[in-house]
């Protein structure tokens, strides 16, 4: 995802316990906001990365210098998910051997996906992708974008009984597969779903979102800047001024709060394959989020 060059209800939610907050992200040593996975408890950091497009890099060290860093700057930050697939080009086996190299694999939430058709392909793609990653064991596997979900299932809990896997999940990143995913959620007990949401992409909000809160999901939501789309067109845009009572200073940050704000979100995964990105998008982990009343003024604001 293209990335401009310019970038310019907390309190309720930490007494619930959906979210652990951490001292301001200008004190040394601070750390972002965790949310719990439902399905154990374990707190997760509210901002990761993904891999589209961004990891498919060759081997040449001046091609992944600033991938290393990105992945350095979102683990001195306390983020953990890395989130790829096979799918993703050359992603998977740049994102092994960068954490090898730095032997950074104890830091990683590592999420990939399955994404092919018959459970002896699945398998074989599964253990490609352990290979590639350089890891024997695969936080969350998911099924991705619903591909051949019926006969992945079974080989993903038994993965996860084994410790081969540690979470299980499914996928998709359109709004023309919501109804789809919302039937397969019904059907299944899913540890995550990852979905799209952003500020002018806001589908999930009916049903999905509250559909894995009712059923204990855990979300990661894809394509957060409107599949980069959104965030391009305000980059020449004046941050407003009232961004900043949530210490807002970036329109990715204003973009990602706003996300961060439903207390069904557990991560976000904005994809970037430029350090300085990583460290404005690590900010939305910081802070407040907005209330009911500055999520009005977000919404009016891209509608201008």
């Amino acid at each position: 995802m293209s990335r401009p060059l310019t970038r310019s209800r907390l309190i309720g939610l930490a007494g619930a316990g959906l979210i652990v907050a951490t001292r301001s992200a200008a004190q040394p040593g601070a750390r972002m906001h965790q949310r719990r996975i439902p399905a154990s408890g374990e707190m997760l950091p509210v901002v990761g990365v993904g891999t589209w497009r961004t990891f498919d890099v060759g081997g040449k060290p001046e091609d992944r210098a600033p991938l290393a860093e990105v992945l350095r700057r979102l683990f001195e930050a306390g983020g953990s998910v890395i989130d790829t697939s096979p799918m993703y080009g050359s992603a998977e086996a740049v994102v092994g051997d960068l954490l090898a190299a730095a032997n950074t694999r104890d830091k990683a939430f590592i999420a990939t996906k399955v994404w092919t058709t018959g459970r002896d392909n699945g398998i074989a793609q599964m253990r490609a992708s352990m290979r590639l990653l350089k890891t024997d064991r695969i936080d969350l596997m998911q099924i991705h974008n619903l591909v051949d979900w019926r006969a992945h299932l079974p080989t993903l809990r038994a993965w996860k009984a084994e410790g081969r896997i540690r979470y299980l999940g499914i996928t998709h990143y359109t709004q023309s597969a919501h109804d789809e995913l919302e039937s397969v959620m019904r059907a299944e007990k899913w540890d995550f779903v990852q979905i799209n949401y952003a500020l002018d992409d806001r589908a999930v909000e009916r049903r999905l979102l509250p559909l894995a809160a009712e059923r204990g999901t855990a979300v990661i939501v894809n394509q957060p800047f409107g599949g980069g789309g959104l965030l391009r067109k305000l980059s020449g845009r004046k941050l407003p001024d009232w961004a900043g009572e949530i210490g807002t200073t970036s329109w990715a940050q204003f973009l990602l709060k706003f996300v961060l704000a439903n207390p069904a979100v557990t991560c976000v995964i904005p994809g970037t394959s430029k350090p300085e990105h990583m460290t404005d998008n690590l900010q939305a982990g910081f802070g407040a989020y907005p209330d009911a009343a500055m999520l009005k003024r977000m919404i009016s604001e891209i509608s201008v």
